[in-house]
C-alpha cells in the first residue's frame, strides 16, 4: 500500500492563492462600505473608460484645430 506525500506548494500557487484571498477581501470591504446594490461592474467599469477616452480624443482633436487654425492665420 503506497501512501501519497503532499506536493509542496509553487511560489506561483502560493501567489494565487494569497491574491485570491486578497481579492476577496477587498470585494467584502466594498460591498460593506457601499452597499451590494452600488458595486461597480466590469461593464460599469469599461463604459466610464471609453468614455474616457472619447472625451481625451474630442479634446485632441479641438487642439489640433486651435492650433492649425493659429498656424494658418499666421
Amino acid at each position: 500500500m503506497a501512501t501519497e506525500l503532499p506536493q509542496p506548494m509553487n511560489f506561483a500557487a502560493v501567489s494565487r492563492v494569497l491574491v485570491s484571498v486578497a481579492a476577496e477581501v477587498a470585494t467584502g470591504v466594498q460591498r460593506a462600505v457601499v452597499g451590494p446594490g452600488n458595486m461597480r461592474t466590469a461593464r460599469e467599469n469599461a463604459w466610464d473608460a471609453i468614455q474616457a477616452d472619447r472625451a481625451r480624443e474630442a479634446a485632441r482633436a479641438e487642439t489640433a484645430r486651435t492650433v492649425a487654425a493659429m498656424v494658418s492665420a499666421r
